[in-house]
This record gives structure tokens, sequence and C-alpha cells, in this order.
């Protein structure tokens, strides 16, 4: 077998594929070391396994928005407590568009990601994206800022916008500017924020619940003990519902105990295991009860193999923001700046992990085309109904796997596409099964706390206000207003007590504040950019004596047996350290 493998992973090496990719034995002159057919392909399901959660999970999250939806009732407040059947049935309708529109959306940017910009990253509808957008912008139930149609306009054109960014250059100057604290706390705060809802009802276990007396309160109650307008238990029934412990035990602490032995593809399988228990009809724990809302999931999860098409949900953008210009900006500004933190740290940190970075300009290899991939794939994903695409730090899962090339994210993709024929599977997962892996995914994102630099107070407060702000007022926008304004407020309230005194008031430890500086090493301009300016007749080539990869590499083993080089584990991102699942 391994003598098949090794000659297969030749021949590939040796054809236009192997060139394209930069196989090793290619012949390429920037070949990467250590990238073969097998242990891309390996490699691409391994980040397909470490992501494929996204799939039950963001239609469960963004369905809990209701979407397009139109609620009967004579008030919003009416759908919010005491959603009428037919209301029901549209929102369920909307949950299975969306999972067809989830897996198609990152089938697409993954694949292409990895055909145009050849780096081993897969994409699809951002977690803490999904949720800010669900949550707040469009509101439980419609409650938020502004209807679904207009939350996707502010998608659509953040996707544009981002496209325009990513040509000058600006994007990536403004994700290496931003200060690292704040940078670091977006993604904890996120965290939190993203636990609240693991927590909660909507889309998670439901282990918490709003009160009147306290913000959050204890519930886990079954369904029909709780209060129809508050959503309270009783004391005597809280802790009590079955579900609730399926979702702790099997899809919480059973994918964390897979995760330590390094089980691949462990989040999808605590996420199938507490599905399977819950799919028989007759029993305490069933997604599929015996009335008209479960006998109509239970019809459609009978097809298991199917396409599903996005009917309710596509293309179905409101230009009209007349009635919604204030929040519809806020909006908009937000989906840019926290897009801006979430996919360009992610892109960063898992090329450098992939060996990928330029360390003269810190700026890694086809970063222009990669995110421009991701830029069209937001507005895309808006058409069929989806919250902003981001690249997934899961995507490490792969690149520790051996991923290099393209290949790997084609793989993913392809994987994806499959999976858009099994909706019927994936629409019958139910919100305790995804609940723990929400928890999971806050507490990996919760990591880059400890590289918050927690010794100056004007670096270490405006991060905490970042992470407090977010998940206390149920808004990524609100930390981000929190953490940003503080952080310029302070700082530059010191700069002219400073300069007032001619320096001779200053914080006692200010020698310990994180350096700042808008003059980010490579320039602002991109690459191509730069040598079109500079008058290089061929600009989309790239100059090899002083754009090169500057590769990082440790000793591994590749499929054919041979010794091959792997890249060395190093993080610079928001999403800082290891947040990959593997």
């Amino acid at each position: 077998m391994a003598g098949w493998i090794h000659k297969v992973n030749m021949a590939v090496a040796r054809s236009f594929v192997g060139k394209y990719f930069r196989l090793e034995g290619s012949g390429h002159a920037k070949e990467r070391k250590g990238a073969f057919f097998f242990t891309e392909f390996r490699a691409g399901l391994a980040t397909f396994f470490a992501m494929a959660y996204i799939i039950s999970v963001n239609s469960t999250i963004v369905g809990d928005s209701g979407g397009n939806c139109v609620c009967p009732a004579s008030s919003t407040d009416a759908c919010f407590t005491d959603s009428p059947l037919e209301y029901l049935q549209c929102v369920e309708e909307v949950k299975r568009d969306l999972v067809t529109a989830t897996a198609a959306i990152a089938a697409l940017t993954s694949f292409c990601m990895g055909l145009f910009a050849n780096l081993p990253i897969a994409l699809a509808p951002g977690m803490g994206l999904n949720a800010y957008f669900a949550y707040t912008v469009v509101g439980f139930h419609g409650n938020g800022m502004v209807p679904y149609e207009v939350a996707l306009t502010a998608v659509f054109v953040e996707g544009w916008v981002f496209v325009a960014l990513t040509l000058l250059g600006i994007r990536q100057w403004l994700a290496r500017a931003i200060p690292a604290s704040i940078k670091l706390a977006t993604g904890v705060g996120i965290g939190l924020y993203l636990t609240i809802i693991g927590l909660g009802y909507s889309a998670g276990i439901g282990l918490v619940t709003g009160s009147t007396s306290t913000p959050l309160e204890l519930a886990g109650c079954a369904p029909e003990y709780r209060d129809s307008k508050t959503l309270l238990c009783p004391e005597s029934q809280k802790m009590r519902n079955p579900t609730m412990w399926i979702g702790i035990f099997c899809g919480g602490l059973l994918t964390v105990m897979l995760m330590m032995y390094r089980v691949k593809g462990a989040i999808i399988f605590g996420i199938l295991l507490v599905s399977i228990i819950s799919w028989p009809r007759p029993t305490s724990v069933t997604y599929f009860p015996h009335d008209t809302l479960g006998d109509q999931r239970f019809d459609f999860f009978k097809k298991v193999v199917t396409f599903h098409p996005i009917t309710r949900v596509l293309n179905v953008q409101d230009w009209n923001i007349s009635e919604h210009a204030g929040r519809w900006g806020l909006a908009f500004i937000t989906f840019l700046y926290v897009d801006i933190l979430d996919c360009t740290g992610t892109l960063y940190s898992m090329a450098r992990f992939a060996g990928a970075i330029d360390e003269r300009t810190q700026d890694f290899e086809n970063s222009s085309i990669a995110y421009s991939v991701d830029a069209i794939g937001i507005s895309i994903g808006s058409l069929m109904g989806s919250p902003p695409v981001t690249a997934f730090i899961e995507s490490g899962a792969g690149i520790s796997e051996g991923g290099k090339t393209g290949l790997t994210a084609m793989f993913s993709g392809l994987c994806f596409f499959i999976a858009i024929f099994f909706a019927p599977i994936f629409a019958s997962i139910p919100p305790w099964a995804t609940g723990g892996t929400l928890v999971i995914v806050g507490s990996l994102m919760a990591q880059s706390a400890k590289d918050i630099n927690w010794r100056y107070m004007g670096d270490a407060v405006p991060a905490f206000l970042t992470i407090a702000v977010m998940p206390f007022t149920y808004s990524i926008a609100y930390g981000l207003i929190a953490g940003i304004c503080s952080y310029i407020f302070i700082n530059t309230s010191v700069w002219l007590v400073g300069k007032a005194s001619g320096g001779r008031i200053v914080p006692h430890n200010k020698d310990e504040k994180e350096h700042w500086t808008y003059r980010i090493p490579g320039g602002i301009l991109p690459p191509w950019l730069q040598r079109l300016t500079s008058g290089k007749k061929d600009f989309w080539r790239e100059n090899p004596e002083s754009e090169g990869i500057n590769e990082h590499q440790n000793e591994h083993r590749s499929d054919d047996g041979s010794e091959h080089t792997a890249p060395e584990k190093e993080y610079v991102s928001a999403d800082k350290p290891g947040n990959h699942i593997a």
C-alpha cells in the first residue's frame, strides 16, 4: 500500500496539478516541502470533520431570527414568547433552507480559496458573526435592529466594500494596526457571547434563561413547565429536563474527552450522538414529538438523502433601508469591523501555521486573492440568506495533518458539497445537540485572554470592557464600541498629560504599555500595487528576491513514508494560540 501511495503521489506531483499547487517533486521553484496528494486529501477530510458542525449550528442560530417569516400575531412579542404553529412551520422551512445554504457557500468558498489562492484554509459562515446577525441585528424572532431582508443587504454591501479594501491593501493594514489587546479581547468576548447562547434555550441546552429580579436565572425545566411569557421555570422543576442532561454529558463532556485524546471530528461526533439519541419518537428526549410540528419534522427527516432547494431565503434582500438607515449603518459598520478582526486574523494565523508568511512584509502569499475570495463569498452568501462567511480557525486541524496547499481546502469544499444532499439529517439536529459545541468553541476562543497585556491599565481596561460588555449586553457591537472608545480616551489622555507636563507626569509603568504604531512593516499598499506604482509592467508577478515565502519547518513523515517538513506551530492573530480543533 505504501508503495502504491508513493507512486500516486509522485505521479500527481509531476503533473500539471502538482506544478500548479507546488507539490513536492513538481519541480516548481517554490514547491512546498512535504506537500503530497494523499497528505492533502487526509488534511482536507480532517478540516471538514473539524468544522462540519457549522452546517447544523449556523442553521439553528440564524433560524432563531425567524428569517423572512411573518408573524401572524398582532404583535412581534407574541411570536417571541408563544409562537403560532404556522409561524413555527415557516421557521422550520427557513432552517432547512439554511442547512443547504450553509453547506453550499462553505463548499463554494473553500473550493475557490484552494483553487485560486492555493492556501489550505476552509471558509464557512462564521461563528460569532452569525450570532450577532441573528440575535442583535435581526433579533430573536425578528425583535432586533432591522428586518432579516434589510440585514442581508448590509452583509451584501459589506462583501463588496471588503473587495475594495482588499485591492487597496487597507484591510490588511487595518488588521495589523488595531491594538493587539483589543484584537485579542474581541475573540474572548465573542467566545463568552457564544457560551451564553449555548447555555440558553434558543440554540443551546436550556440551562439558563432571562429573569426579572436578576439578569439571568437557572432554568433546565421541560418545555411544558416554562412560563409562556417569561420562559422561567418553577423551582421544583429546575434542572430536570432530560434533553439538557443529554446535551451536557454527551454533547459537552464526552466531546471534551474526545478532544483531549485528539480524536478527529470529536465535535461532530458529539453532535451526532446527541442527535441519534433524540431521533426515536416515543421517548422523553425526542426531537419529533407526536404533534403537528413534530410530524412535519419527522416527514422531512425520513427522506434522509435529498436535495432541499433554497426557497424561502434565496435573494430576499430589501434595499429600501430608509426606515432603518441609522441602525442599518451600525450593523454594516459592525459587520465590517468584526469581520476584519475575525477573518483577517484567522487568515494570518493559519498562513503562519502553514509556513506561508513573508517575515519581511508580514504578509502571506496570494493574500489579495485570499481576501477577495472571502469578500466575494460574503456577498454571494447573503444572496442565499446567510450571515458573513469567514475563514475558519478549525483549518488548523487540516494543517496539523500536513496540509500545505490549496488541495486541502478543495477537498474540504467537496465534502461540504456532498453534505448538501444530506439536508434532512443536518436539519434534524436539535438545539441541545449543538449547545455544548457553542460552549466548547467559546472556551477555545477564550484562550487568547492570557496574551492580553494585563500589566498596563491603558491596555487592560479597554480589553476587559470589550470582553465583558459583549455577553452582558448581548451585543458584539456594544463590546467593540466600549473597548475602542475607552482605549482612545485613556491613552490619548495619558499622552496629552505627558505632553503638557513635559514628560514629568506619566504612569509609573508606562514602559509596559504595548507598542502601537500605524506604520506597519511592508507598508499599507499590497505587493501588487507596490509593484504597479514602482513601474513594473508585469506587476501581477512576484519579485522572488523580496516576496519569497519564509518557511519555518519541523521534520514529519508523509503518507509515502519519507521524511518531509511541516510548518512550525506559531500563531499571530486575534484568536491566537491553538484555537483549532483536532
